[in-house]
């Protein structure tokens, strides 16, 4: 199995900490946000791996290289100008494969283990479904949610549910590279319409994940990461 970390975001509200470092390559105790995505990868058995990137990508290029180091093999999709989810993993399909792939948000921490990727993978062949999304609690700063889940494991859009009724898309996903067929490479597309698109056709499962999770989108919570990671701050 292939994964994807997606690393083209600008980081505009993680300025000025982004504005000469990448936000993947920002650090926590002592590591890159992407390197422990990395490393969980690799210990989990899943070493294929393609990165893309826009901004300051090269030094995305220069920190992780080929992932020898990690035991990967890391393979790079540079995006001219960022392309936004969707689209950046529509102009990476040809390194990606023709099987169901793990994607990560590069900007986020998740002690989820990517292990479970391969049970996932079989499930969506036998129920015949296009994506598979990791979801969790709705933290403070996205109290509305995103998208529900049923008893069934079924995901469908939440736009019309009561916060209590939904959770919220950690960015850790697997896809059928058809679900991005129609997404013209070197467009920009963002990924919330697709899996809208796909929920409506009944495609889309998921699971609540109740492990720990931060989107680290600001400074004020990649320093809450850090102290917990520090063992100062409950988690």
């Amino acid at each position: 199995m292939r994964a994807m970390i997606l690393a083209a975001g600008r980081g505009e509200r993680m300025r000025p900490l982004t504005d000469t470092i990448p936000k993947p390559l920002l650090q926590v105790a002592g590591k890159p946000l992407i390197v422990w995505h990395i490393e969980r990868l690799v210990k989990a058995g899943i070493t294929q791996i393609v990165i893309n990137h826009a901004w300051l990508g090269k030094k995305i290029e220069q920190a992780l290289q080929d992932g020898t180091r990690y035991g990967a093999r890391i393979v790079y999709s540079p995006e001219a100008k960022p392309l936004e989810t969707a689209g950046g993993i529509a102009q990476a399909l040809g390194l990606l494969g023709q099987e169901p792939f793990l994607v990560i948000n590069g900007d986020t921490w998740c002690d989820w283990n990517p292990a479970h990727a391969q049970s996932v993978t079989h499930d969506l062949d036998r129920r015949k479904k296009s994506a598979w999304l990791l979801l969790a609690t709705n933290p403070p700063h996205h109290p509305a949610g995103d998208f529900r889940l049923d008893a069934s494991a079924t995901v469908s859009n939440g736009a019309d549910a009561t916060p209590d009724q939904t959770l919220t898309f950690t960015g850790i996903g697997i896809y059928r590279p058809s679900l991005f067929q129609n997404v013209p490479p070197g467009s920009a597309a963002r990924l919330a319409p697709l899996l809208r698109q796909a929920m409506a056709s009944h495609m889309v499962v998921g699971e609540h994940y109740n492990g720990r999770w931060v989107d680290v989108g600001t400074p004020e919570r990649l320093a809450m990461l850090e102290r917990r990671q520090q063992g100062l701050e409950p988690g």
